[in-house]
């Protein structure tokens, strides 16, 4: 069991690693995010099967109000990653090409949105269970080492608001734009710095908003 949960973190790692490249379409060039979109689409179904008892556990239990949170989550991630997948199929002029499928603007538009909605619901999923992670540093660190990593995560968040905001990620989330423009001059280190910001705020967002959520709904049981 041991193993098996060490490899969903590393599928999710690699999942994360593999969308940050992807949004840099302009660093890795058409080709190669074709390539890079196949690979995530098998990481994708492999973490589906590696998670298969959630299926099963879906029609169990009570649904409380955090259970609910986490359920939409991932029905709009699983959304999200088959519009992104679905038009990345239709847009392929490479590895889908010989289909010879014309996607036109629909194509684009539902790409550009789908791939905005997938990355900031990738980060809030990743943040839900981010209590694997956070055991996972308590073990190997000392409480100031864990109060300076609070420290960077709060500095890192407020940044990544300012990332969202010049990024125009909303407008791409809600089709406020028709194409998602690259600076092609612009140092890939800063590219990557801002939407590394944006994975770490909204996964901040949902981790202790989470855990203040949890708080206020035992306290309001122990009331009743």
């Amino acid at each position: 069991m041991k193993q098996v949960r060490l490899l969903k973190i590393a599928v999710d790692i690699a999942m994360t690693i593999l969308f940050l490249v992807m949004m840099a379409y302009h660093v890795t060039g058409n080709t190669l995010h074709e390539w890079l979109g196949v690979m995530l689409f098998v990481l994708f179904i492999l973490h589906h099967i590696l998670n298969w008892r959630w299926y099963i556990s879906i029609f169990k239990g009570r649904y409380t109000v955090m259970r609910i949170l986490m359920m939409g989550v991932n029905v709009l991630l699983f959304l999200s990653m088959a519009g992104m997948m679905i038009s990345g199929i239709l847009l392929s002029r490479e590895v889908f090409g010989f289909l010879h499928l014309r996607a036109g603007m629909f194509g684009r538009r539902l790409h550009m949105v789908s791939t905005a909605w997938g990355f900031c619901l990738m980060a809030v999923h990743l943040g839900l269970h981010g209590g694997v992670f956070a055991g996972m540093i308590k073990k190997i660190s000392y409480k100031k080492a864990a109060l300076i990593a609070r420290g960077a995560v709060a500095v890192i968040s407020c940044y990544g608001v300012y990332s969202f905001v010049t990024r125009q990620i909303g407008e791409r989330m809600f089709l406020l734009m028709e194409y998602a423009f690259f600076d092609y001059e612009e140092p890939v280190m800063f590219f990557f710095a801002d939407y590394i910001s944006i994975l770490i705020l909204f996964a901040a967002f949902a981790y202790y908003g989470m855990k203040i959520m949890g708080k206020l709904l035992q306290i309001r049981k122990e009331r009743e």
